[in-house]
């Protein structure tokens, strides 16, 4: 066959310009998104904020006429959400995607006891459709005024060439401050220093691996089925949002500046790869599993044959947030949880140990094996 030659080329491209959209990115759709997104990042501001309308970064004060710090530290925090991206994809339910990834930065951040200051998002996907990355974005600004933050800006991208149509993906970023003197790094834990777990909402944002094997490959679930001992259908579950934790621990911060001594945020890995990641040498953590009671996801996702092992090592088990604290401070701490309508409950002990590491008790021996069939 003979390739066609260089003016025959030339023809073809004078018939049908090639353009940017003709590649898959329309520059429309990004202009109108961004007139769609206007008001919502209106509604986070707050006087800290400076005005660039049009500019190519967010300004945003450290100090203002009531805040003032003597030796302050920025603290930053990034994260995505995993695969829920895809189960919010499948549902087309965009209302609570991105309050989750405030979440996984906030969460973090707040483990040292630094306030967030502003919020960054970054939306990738297919296709840019502007009532639905508006709709993303505006759960990313609940999630934002949440947590007492700005959502300072962002970036949206359009590549159909790496995403299936109607996927999409997110990333976060989180800046907040501490006072140096008010910074928790958990070198102050002492043994006989007592656990508080902070109730999740749920699976939060870590796991969705293992969950959507467990349920849509291995077994055949669907989003509408309903099973029992949960609140609604399987999807609604799979996807309720992750708890934000900074209003309440710094409403006790601020009470009480020195009463916590150490904070582990629950995510991937669970109990016993987070915690120890804040004990001091020389201490260990022991935790008794039946001093809270899982929430029934986790007893139906191990009823379908994950182990309990495997449940504690991926998921939170219905602990979102651990904090230490000294053993005659737990009651205030307590109080100040149930002020914020955070569940809470002393969890286990800090103990002398070689290593730091955290120990299950294996008291616990409640493992439901009811049937979860679908209906």
């Amino acid at each position: 066959m003979t390739p066609p030659n260089s003016s025959d080329k030339i023809s073809r491209m004078k018939r049908k310009p090639i353009t940017y959209e003709s590649a898959g990115v329309s520059i429309a759709a990004n202009d109108k998104l961004i007139d769609l997104l206007i008001p919502t990042l209106r509604k986070t501001e707050n006087p800290r904020v400076i005005s660039n309308p049009g500019g190519f970064a967010g300004f945003f004060r450290l100090f203002d006429n009531r805040t003032r710090y003597k030796d302050p530290i920025l603290v930053s925090c990034t994260d995505g959400v995993g695969t829920k991206v895809l189960l919010a994809a499948q549902m087309n339910r965009l209302d609570t995607i991105g309050t989750d990834l405030v979440a996984m930065s906030v969460n973090d951040m707040i483990t040292c006891g630094a306030r967030p200051l502003f919020f960054l998002d970054y939306v990738a996907a297919h296709k840019n459709i502007p009532p639905r990355t508006a709709a993303i974005v505006a759960s990313v600004a609940r999630g934002c005024r949440q947590a007492d933050c700005v959502l300072l800006g962002g970036e949206t991208a359009e590549m159909p060439d790496l995403y299936k149509p109607d996927e999409f993906d997110l990333a976060g970023f989180a800046v907040g401050v501490v006072e140096r003197k008010h910074l928790i790094t958990g070198r102050s834990i002492r043994p006989g220093d007592v656990l508080i777990g902070l109730a999740s909402s749920g699976i939060h944002s870590n796991g969705y691996s293992l969950v959507r094997h467990v349920f849509f490959e291995k077994n055949r679930y669907r989003f509408n089925n309903r099973i029992q001992g949960l609140r609604g259908t399987l999807g609604q579950e799979l996807l309720r949002p992750t708890r934000i934790y900074v209003r309440p621990i710094l409403s006790l911060l601020q009470k009480h500046p020195a009463i916590i001594r150490g904070l582990a945020h629950i995510t991937g890995s669970g109990l016993p790869g987070n915690v120890p990641r804040i004990l001091p040498k020389g201490c260990q953590a022991v935790i008794r599993k039946e001093s809270w009671k899982i929430p029934p996801i986790f007893r139906v996702i191990q009823s379908l044959g994950v182990s309990e092992k495997q449940m504690y090592d991926v998921f939170n088990m219905g602990i979102g947030m651990v904090l230490v604290c000294r053993s005659q401070d737990a009651p205030q701490v307590l109080a100040e949880m149930r002020r914020s309508r955070v569940p809470a409950r002393v969890i286990g002990e800090i103990v002398r140990g070689d290593s730091e590491r955290l120990i299950l008790d294996e008291g616990f021996t409640e493992a439901s094996k009811r049937s979860a069939a679908p209906r």
